[in-house]
């Protein structure tokens, strides 16, 4: 069985759906506000809060770092300064370690490069994730890879080859793998959304927990995901659609990242065991609506029934159900039935006309 474990949560085809609350930078370089956006994650009830880690000197090349960033979303007046406006260092990602202990929820990030990662790794995160830019940064994979903590990979933007490259390399030294099938546009249409990528994946690596990294700006598509078999979603959030910063807009606020949280633990609910039954919740909306055979007349003992004897109507309370017609036809009343009188497998024996006189209609003579 496909599984993984992380900070003892097990994610596998017969469990829950891991959500994870992509939080990235949408703190703008503040931990209080990364401290508001977790606690307002754990309300929503989800399983884990990430956040994204850079060395930004050493992931740029000079020329990026230096160049002009002046747009709305901009936290300083070059992309360096930008970049560091929105970084927190490992004293607060320690901090915020404690907080998301304290309420109960999983921590961890994407990291962008190995000084990065090994920061997080002195603070012992029990989780990493490698983002879609990175799919095919193979040295970065056997990097993170080597410290034996399961590894979350996007797949936005890839070939299968590159998917193959990259779980060969993180399998080949740790079998803690996860993919996610990932549109890399922010937000993503629905019809690239491509889902039954996850089915391609769930065939593909049997052996490996599958799950959907969701940048549509809804919430109906992550329960399609898990009935397609993704077992991790990962979701941007925050507080405000409209807070400086580019991913704000298409990220899911606290209502909206509840219902999500809600539907999907409702979804293994709703498939059940797969046997099916009635239920107690049913038997009184089907008794009503039911119906069962009664007397389309008043019926005399002895009367053979026959076609047009019998009709159904409801409520269905006790009496014989309308399949039963065939099984009573031909047979020979015991007592007598009054319009509407409902009819029981008691009231009829075996016998033709012989056995006894007709069915004489109310105001009738009999001869």
């Amino acid at each position: 069985m496909r599984e993984l474990v992380i900070d003892g949560r097990r994610i596998a085809d017969d469990g829950d759906c891991f959500v994870i609350a992509e939080i990235g930078h949408n703190h703008q370089g503040s931990v209080e506000r990364a401290q508001e956006l977790f606690a307002l994650a754990k309300q929503c009830g989800v399983d884990a809060v990430k956040l994204q880690k850079r060395d930004n000197r050493r992931l740029f090349t000079r020329a990026l770092y230096d160049s002009l960033y002046d747009n709305e979303n901009s936290f300083g007046a070059t992309y360096g300064e930008h970049r560091e406006a929105l970084e927190l260092d490992r004293g607060a990602y320690a901090e915020l370690q404690a907080c998301a202990r304290e309420l109960g929820l999983v921590f961890f990030a994407t990291v962008f490069d190995e000084a990065s990662a090994d920061l997080l790794e002195e603070l012992d995160l029990p989780a990493y994730k490698i983002a879609s830019g990175d799919l095919r940064n193979t040295p970065l994979l056997r990097h993170v890879a080597s410290y034996g903590k399961p590894l979350i990979v996007s797949t936005g933007g890839a070939t299968l080859e590159d998917v193959d490259r990259a779980v060969e390399t993180v399998t080949a030294v740790n079998s803690q793998l996860c993919l996610l099938q990932c549109t890399a546009a922010y937000p993503a249409a629905v019809e690239e959304l491509e889902l039954g990528v996850i089915t391609t994946y769930r065939e593909r690596y049997p052996e490996l927990v599958i799950g959907l990294s969701d940048h549509q700006d809804g919430i109906a598509m992550a329960p399609v995901a898990y009935m397609l078999g993704a077992r991790v979603i990962e979701k941007h959030f925050t507080s405000s659609h409209t807070a400086k910063g580019t991913d704000h807009a298409f990220s899911l606020m606290p209502e909206g990242m509840r219902k999500l949280v809600r539907d999907l633990r409702r979804v293994p609910v709703a498939i059940g065991d797969g046997i099916k039954r009635p239920l107690p919740s049913e038997e009184k909306p089907l008794q009503k609506m039911g119906k069962q055979l009664v007397a389309a007349r008043s019926l005399r003992a002895g009367h053979v029934l026959c076609e047009g004897d019998l009709v159904a109507k409801s409520p269905a309370d006790g009496g014989l159900p309308p399949y039963a017609l065939d099984e009573v036809l031909g047979r020979t009343l015991v007592r007598s039935l009054a319009e509407d009188e409902t009819i029981r497998r008691e009231d009829v024996r075996s016998g033709g006309a012989t056995d006894a006189p007709t069915a004489v209609a109310p105001g009738a003579t009999a001869r």
